[in-house]
């Protein structure tokens, strides 16, 4: 269809009449500009080039124009009536040769997948930009709107994904040849289609706005508490990516960018450090941030991993001693481990003097050693040796030594205990701060019922005192679970960040008054907190569920949180998300399940629509984080009510309630899910009960198999590197035996048939009706490939419908920008194909796989 101008008199009479053909067109309102330019055609000394080329008006084209950011368009252009998408641009008051050069700007976007037609028709030159990328030329200028011939480019539309449209015109500059009509068709008739063309206008999330961007990920402060340095991640469109760090003044704000190092802070002088390598050479180099003075300390240290003396006179290095050699094509293993690389390296400690230069070995034998914490004075060092322990659960286990440096002299603190992890000095150098599972230390730490065995990964904390070894284990009745303990020198708290139900907070405990104190800070999900040596200041970084990460200074002494860092703020702000709200149900035995709902932009009561639902992955919780692998706001994005839960079995919520994960594989956990599904169904209208999808990876890919056995809610189903045999994923994945300590305590394929085979999704797998697609990494050495692969030759035997789709050298996450984009697309595909009836997109990627309808 084309628009032939005529006067204005007759012009609106004219759209009406072709308004009938309008209506199946995707309406686009508005158009954004840049101010008209004017040029004129070269001097044309000769009739031809060096090459022989004639001069044509299509060569006006290679006028070089840089596309300004979107705020720079600054002309809004409304379409001169509602039913024809027909806009008159402005001109100049050019001479008669001169033509107007332009840059026309709108976006495009939908809520699922789709392929478009944007059909222009113009008398002037253009060239149409996608995302910046050159897709379509119209090289010959017309005398009027009437001769124009109509040009089309095709579009491919993902959900949620806006496309940014740029025109470079360049036009005669007359009423009848300023005009341009943009029409976008719709050949599949898909009415899930926005456009956008408002600067002002918020465009819907990606997995791009996960993916890409300048994140933040970590921030630690200076002994003295005066700088700041943040490091960032930096990752373009394509998977390029940098990593950068920022020191800040934190008095006058002043930032400088240090480059491509992570160095760290000196333990008490107010300078940082860093290595840097020449030739066979090490330079330990420390740099003073108020000058920018360099000063080389030692030219040439050891390899390894090292920690200053809190003195700063001597290192303590960490060296690998290379296990023998096995050559040729047999090998015999030394354990089940010896599958995983470097099984006979050891560890060892060495003591490095500054001063002379000296190393000293300070332990050796057959077990690996690893250094746990220095005492203040730098008198004492910590350190673990760590042990296999093949028949007895968790089949490891460790002695922890304190050395005195001065006299060499070793005390032991514990032997075999097999549940502590860590352990720190306190201030004083009187006492330890532990970390470890509940059973730590004959379950001294224990609150659990009885005939419960406690989950070994809900980290507790204890105190021990030094003088008699006596234990106190301060988080026994404390619910979050521990992910780091310091204890602060400045004003003798301990503080502790944890994981708390959906959140990970930041905790202080008061040894005198015995209390727990929640930090009031910004963020949701504290991901790193760090304190200063020397002053009662902190930064951390964290993120919630509407903003990336951010970095913050903390002011301990009056409480107060100080933004430092915000580099997606501009990002965040062009976003349109919806509203994500709590949803907790009492579960049948009375235990109060939480959880939350992620509502699509632009939400409608009125309207019916598909919901994913999203279980945790092994025992953590899904928390309140914007970025996720799965992401939920970007599935909200594309049309859909997200809705995650914690059942029972998660840690974050006290020792019984994470408990319930140890020999169940599902039992309570599944039930959990289905019993909050038809719940949030049935308090929910806007919830299309035959359009429900599930996923999950790892624990959370077994839950979604086995959920499929248990019940016929769903209509399509995703499982990410999922465990279909409990008993195969025990013997084969490499850390299968011993994450089933934990999971599996006490129970074997031997001894426990009844776990190992009825609640393995696979020897149910003919009560599966559920669509489900299977997606596994070739090289995932955490749950073996086998797992998804048994599990697909069983349902396609059965005639049942299943998709697999292997993942190239890929492990237990998909870590590749391309693959993962990919594998993303293909979850998406599939939610589409079954929760809204379009098999389009899934066809599209994987055309050879169209089932027979």
């Amino acid at each position: 269809m084309r628009i032939k101008r005529v006067s204005s008199s007759l012009f609106l009479g004219f759209l009406i009449a072709l308004s009938g053909n309008a209506q199946q067109k995707t309406e686009l309102k508005q158009i954004q500009a840049t101010s008209p330019v004017s040029i004129h055609k070269p001097l044309l000394l000769d009739s031809i080039d060096s090459k022989g080329v004639k001069f044509e008006e299509s060569l006006l084209l290679e006028n070089y124009v840089t596309i300004p950011a979107p705020d720079q368009f600054s002309t809004t252009i409304q379409r001169i009536s509602d039913e024809v998408n027909l806009f008159v641009l402005p001109n100049t008051k050019k001479e008669k040769d001169d033509l107007d050069l332009q840059l026309v700007r709108f976006q495009i976007g939908g809520t699922s997948y789709c392929k478009k037609e944007i059909k222009i028709t113009t008398p002037g030159l253009f060239e149409l930009f996608i995302d910046g990328k050159k897709e379509l030329t119209k090289s010959t200028l017309d005398n009027s709107f009437e001769k124009a011939k109509e040009k089309t480019q095709s579009i491919q539309l993902m959900p949620g994904w806006t496309k940014e449209i740029t025109l470079k015109l360049i036009t005669k500059g007359n009423e009848s040849q300023d005009s341009i009509q943009i029409e976008i068709d719709n050949p599949a008739k898909k009415e899930n289609i926005h456009v956008i063309a408002d600067n002002n206008s918020k465009r819907l999330t990606t997995i791009l706005d996960v993916m890409t961007g300048n994140k933040v990920t970590n921030s630690t402060v200076s002994p003295n508490g005066d700088y700041t340095m943040v490091t960032y991640r930096t990752t373009a469109k394509g998977g390029k990516t940098e990593f950068y760090t920022e020191l800040i003044d934190n008095k006058t704000n002043k930032i400088k960018h240090i480059g491509a190092i992570f160095p760290s802070w000196m333990p008490k002088s107010n300078a940082y450090y860093q290595t840097v390598t020449k030739g066979d050479r090490r330079e330990l180099i420390i740099t003073d941030p108020a000058t920018g003075h360099t000063e080389v300390i030692a030219s040439d240290i050891p390899n390894g991993s090292f920690r200053f003396l809190p003195n700063e006179s001597a290192l303590l290095f960490t060296e690998k001693v290379e296990g023998v050699k096995r050559s040729g094509d047999l090998k015999a293993l030394g354990s089940p481990n010896d599958r995983i690389g470097g099984y006979y390296d050891r560890h060892y400690i060495h003591l490095y003097d500054l001063a002379t230069g000296v190393k000293t070995r300070l332990t050796y034998g057959k077990n690996t050693t690893s250094i746990q914490d220095i005492s203040p004075d730098s008198r004492y060092v910590l350190f673990r040796e760590s042990r296999e322990v093949i028949t007895e659960r968790p089949f490891s286990s460790s002695n922890l030594y304190c050395v005195d440096l001065q006299t060499l002299e070793m005390d032991t603190l514990w032997t075999n205990e097999p549940f502590a992890y860590s352990a720190k000095f306190s201030p004083s150098g009187k006492e330890l701060l532990i970390t470890g599972a509940p059973e730590a230390f004959n379950g001294i730490g224990l609150n659990i019922k009885s005939g419960q065995i406690a989950n070994s990964y809900d980290i507790q904390a204890y105190i021990m005192n030094l003088k008699n070894l006596e234990i106190d284990p301060i988080t026994k009745s404390f619910d979050p679970s521990i992910n780091s303990a310091t204890w602060n020198s400045n004003d003798y708290l301990i503080y502790l960040t944890t994981v708390d139900k959906d959140c990970q907070n930041t905790y202080t405990y008061d040894t005198k008054k015995k209390r727990f104190s929640k930090l009031d800070l910004e963020e949701e999900v504290i991901n790193s907190f760090n304190l200063s040596a020397n002053s009662l200041l902190a930064t951390y970084t964290g993120s919630s569920l509407l903003n990336s990460n951010k970095a913050y200074t903390y002011d301990i002494k009056r409480g107060k949180s100080t933004l430092i860092s915000d580099p997606t703020k501009e990002r965040f702000d062009n976003l349109q998300l919806g509203e994500v709200e709590p949803w907790n149900f009492i579960a049948s035995d009375g235990t109060t399940i939480e959880g939350r709902y992620y509502l699509p932009p632009n939400f409608d009561a009125n309207q019916k629509y598909p919901m994913i639902v999203y279980y945790y992955s092994g025992t953590t919780p899904t928390n309140r984080a914007f970025e996720h692998p799965y992401s939920m706001h970007v599935y909200a994005a594309m049309g859909y009510v997200v809705y995650t839960l914690q059942p029972s079995g998660t840690i974050g919520f006290g020792q019984e309630f994470s408990a319930r994960h140890v020999n169940a594989w599902g039992i309570r956990t599944a039930e959990d899910i289905i019993e909050g599904t038809k719940g949030f169904i049935n308090e929910h209208s806007f919830v299309n009960k035959d359009k429900i999808g599930c996923m999950g990876a790892s624990y959370g890919g077994f839950m979604t198999m086995y959920l499929q056995t248990q019940t016929d809610l769903f209509a399509a189903a995703v499982s990410h590197a999922g465990i279909s045999s409990l008993s195969s994923y025990w013997g084969e994945g490499y850390w299968g035996f011993t994450y089933s300590s934990g999971a599996s305590a006490h129970s074997y394929p031997w001894n426990n048939k009844k776990l190992y085979v009825e609640q393995s999704p696979l020897f149910n797998a003919d009560k599966i009706n559920t669509p489900i697609l299977l997606l596994h990494g070739t090289v995932d050495t955490n749950v073996p490939i086998g797992e998804s692969i048994q599990m697909y030759t069983a349902l396609k035997v059965l005639g049942k419908p299943v998709e697999f789709i292997q993942v190239k050298d890929e492990n237990h996450g998909i870590a590749k920008y391309d693959r993962r984009l990919k594998w993303n697309y293909s979850i998406y595909s599939w939610f589409e194909k079954w929760l809204k009836d379009d098999n389009e997109w899934w066809n599209t990627l994987y055309p050879h796989r169209k089932y027979e309808e």
